[in-house]
């Protein structure tokens, strides 16, 4: 017998939709097509699009540490009430994942109590080079994450040797947040107590593309893959988009949908992240790079902070926002819009992520891979509210935004955990698994 059909839906099955059943049995696909044979449970999925499980390829859960702010558990809850399967999630966490030790701990952490499935990436710092050359094995790794600039936490590696040195050790993709810190250090002057318009100001589009240009430098130098995280500036697209093969590039959905000054002016410090969000012409070169199909990943960057701290005078006030949960309903509104079509975002959420990182049967819609899936309605309307933020910082950048198009259901290993809003079930994700 089997354990679900899903039927009715339009499956998203090599980049077009097909009026087919699902089934899934021990937590894998079992069949597509016309399926008659008996089941534990059906899902009636008319008028709903059913989609590979979706990633969110960077995210900050705050544990250990911050616990306050987030944990794994809040943050994954956030996760899947957000139509995501699956996350990437960061290592700047006090103290950082930067040792096998406090790696198997974030495992330990993670076990029963994250309800999405997720990777942990590991810390490069200046002096773990030996522990950087041996994660090809490691379970549950996706990834290297490097800070060239400082940013949350005290994970800095600034130098160009000691940058070399990560990448010369790399036995993984190494994801960067590239910001040049000698820069940031000059521009610290250009800082205006009290005003967030100068964010942009201080950390500046050469304080980007400097960075962004070295890290490309070095990596092609030893034929290692780097990943650049959100990035911000029509420069790095222009450069990034010359430069492919082993660089990938990920925007998020926040340089995609709000930009400056209004967005500073509306939401004050609650606008604030790294690398910041930038005027219009930055943003009209991110879509450029979206539509041209230059861009490989939309990572939501989820880096939640308290109102307490987030209302603090600039620049006491921290930088980030939380994304997890709103990262589908803003790009489903964007392809309503016909921003992108929707294959361009699975693209993005679902097969690239899998190409590039190499994680193993999921990402797609296929016999024998995993049961997850994020089911969507292009149709309904939602309203964006703090009410509803499951991630413990408890507002949104897109707070009484309306979105058309949002997850209804999220499906992992065969097993509804999210339907219509409502959180179902135990935590049980599981580690991901890498080639």
């Amino acid at each position: 017998m089997l354990d679900l059909i899903i039927k009715n839906g339009q499956c998203y099955i090599n980049g077009e939709l097909k009026n087919l059943d699902v089934s899934v049995k021990d937590g894998k696909i079992h069949g597509i097509g016309k399926i008659s044979e008996k089941t534990k449970e059906i899902i009636d999925a008319e008028g709903l699009i059913i989609l590979p499980g979706c990633i969110d390829t960077q995210t900050h859960f705050r544990e250990p540490g911050s616990t306050d702010t987030e944990d794994l558990n809040s943050g994954s809850r956030a996760a899947i009430a957000g139509g995501i399967t699956a996350v990437f999630e960061m290592p700047n966490t006090n103290p950082p994942t930067s040792s096998k030790k406090e790696f198997q701990r974030k495992l330990d952490l993670a076990k029963n109590r994250m309800y999405c499935n997720y990777a942990f990436y590991f810390g490069a710092t200046a002096d773990n080079s030996n522990e950087l050359a041996d994660l090809k094995n490691l379970n549950g790794c996706c990834g290297i994450k490097l800070f060239a600039g400082s940013s949350t936490g005290n994970l800095l590696v600034a130098k160009e040797k000691d940058i070399e040195t990560v990448f010369q050790n790399s036995s993984k993709v190494v994801a960067v947040h590239s910001e040049d810190e000698e820069i940031l250090n000059i521009n610290k002057k250009l800082i205006k107590k009290g005003d967030v318009h100068s964010h942009p100001v201080w950390r500046s589009e050469e304080c980007a593309i400097s960075s962004t240009r070295r890290i490309v430098k070095i990596a092609e130098r030893y034929n290692k893959k780097a990943h650049i995280l959100h990035v911000t500036t029509k420069q790095e697209i222009d450069f990034l988009s010359q430069h492919k093969g082993n660089i990938t590039f990920e925007i998020t959905p926040q340089h995609l949908t709000i930009y400056a000054p209004n967005c500073y002016d509306k939401l004050g410090t609650y606008a604030q992240m790294n690398p910041p969000i930038r005027d219009k012409s930055h943003y009209d070169r991110l879509w450029y790079a979206v539509k041209n199909n230059f861009n490989d990943t939309i990572g939501s960057d989820h880096a939640p902070h308290l109102k307490v701290n987030k209302e603090k005078e600039y620049p006491d006030s921290p930088s980030g926002m939380p994304g997890v949960q709103t990262l589908m309903p803003v790009m489903l509104n964007h392809v309503n819009d016909g921003k992108l079509s929707l294959s361009q975002l699975i693209n993005l959420v679902c097969e690239n992520p899998i190409k590039i990182f190499g994680i193993k049967n999921k990402g797609f819609i296929k016999k024998g891979y995993d049961a997850d899936f994020t089911i969507v309605d292009m149709n309904k309307k939602i309203k964006i509210q703090n009410i509803n933020i499951e991630s413990k910082c408890g507002w949104s950048p897109f707070d009484g935004v309306e979105f058309k198009g949002t997850p209804v259901m999220t499906i992992i290993h065969g097993r509804t955990k999210m339907k219509n809003g409502k959180i179902i079930g135990d935590p049980d994700g599981q580690p991901l698994n890498f080639h």
